[in-house]
């Protein structure tokens, strides 16, 4: 069962007395915690029925306290442990996992963490209740799941419009959906996230990014190349070397994986690239200004450059200037 299946469920009024979410993405931790705790009860039957406790000061023998007592003026109690994995003795919950009140739901976020399934304690939980871990998303994950939160707007957002948001904000699938309702209150009454949107709303250049470097080093358009750079030199946020490199790094291995793709139409070939076909006419340009020796050597210098980033033999030496230096030799 995913996170989501357990809000779908809970809006259907269905529930088990254990409710175990653990692992890499806080998001959907946090999605399961916020929504047992505002959504399960009504405000009078909270009041009474709601109880939540905090890892580093939750005591044992307080949860079970809390979980054994029965619902007042109302059909069930919410019982709450966030950030479990700092709880001292949670496996003395063991005594409670044994014979959980249907009359309650005990809801766990144990994060970074995940626990291991040979135990008693894990077999429990999986016995009474539901026990969910989540994994950080790739990339292509993560536009999936910001396109489909666009869609439960009733909105939709441009390969371009969404590429940037992505790039800037990475994998905090919180800001994600905290940009995103930014763009709703200020769409008006339009339906498309436009490019020209992320630019006004968010704050990101639609012309100075890591899509149009990329794009600018496929053509080898020196010129456009520099712009690019001083722009992110004199505007270090919008775009940090330990974003950029990473970024382009997965440009070039993708241009590099298109020597071994044996035909086939772009929606095909994007497939296996695992790319949006939107973007595919770049790594094919690219693939005319850098064959495959070429293309194996900037991968090299893309690696390289990553370790001079973090201090590793150019100690000193400026992100700005590692920048210009690498994108000279790629252009070489």
């Amino acid at each position: 069962m995913s996170a989501t299946a357990i809000i779908a469920d809970w809006k259907k009024g269905k529930w088990k007395p254990v409710y175990w979410v653990e692992g890499e993405e806080d998001y959907y931790i946090d999605q399961v915690l916020n929504y047992a705790e505002h959504q399960l009860l009504s405000d009078a039957e909270a009041s009474f029925n709601l109880s939540v406790f905090y890892g580093r000061d939750a005591a044992w023998p307080d949860v079970v306290n809390a979980c054994k007592r029965y619902p007042m003026f109302a059909e069930k109690q919410v019982v709450l442990i966030k950030e479990a994995q700092h709880m001292r003795d949670i496996d003395k919950l063991e005594s409670y996992l044994e014979q959980p009140l249907d009359s309650t739901i005990l809801v766990i976020g144990y994060k970074e963490k995940k626990l291991d399934n040979r135990r008693k304690f894990a077999k429990l939980i999986k016995d009474k209740g539901v026990l969910v871990s989540t994994k950080k998303l790739y990339e292509q994950d993560l536009r999936a799941f910001a396109e489909a939160l666009v869609q439960t707007k009733g909105l939709s957002i441009q390969p371009m419009a969404l590429s940037l948001l992505i790039d800037h904000i990475g994998s905090d699938m919180q800001r994600i959906e905290n940009e995103l309702e930014k763009l709703v209150v200020n769409l008006a009454d339009r339906k498309t996230i436009t490019a020209d949107d992320i630019e006004r709303f968010i704050g990101i250049s639609k012309e100075y990014n890591v899509f149009e470097l990329q794009s600018a080093l496929a053509k080898k358009d020196t010129a456009r190349c520099l712009r690019i750079v001083s722009y992110f030199e004199a505007n270090p946020k919008a775009g940090p070397i330990q974003l950029i490199l990473p970024s382009l790094y997965g440009f070039f291995s993708k241009v590099f994986m298109l020597y071994g793709v044996n035909g086939g139409d772009d929606k095909a070939i994007a497939a296996t690239l695992g790319v949006p076909s939107f973007f595919l006419k770049d790594y094919k340009s690219a693939t005319r200004n850098f064959d495959y020796a070429a293309t194996e050597k900037v991968l090299l210098l893309l690696h390289q450059y990553n370790l001079r980033s973090v201090g590793m033999g150019t100690p000193g030496a400026t992100d700005a200037s590692l920048l210009k230096e690498l994108v000279m030799k790629i252009l070489l």
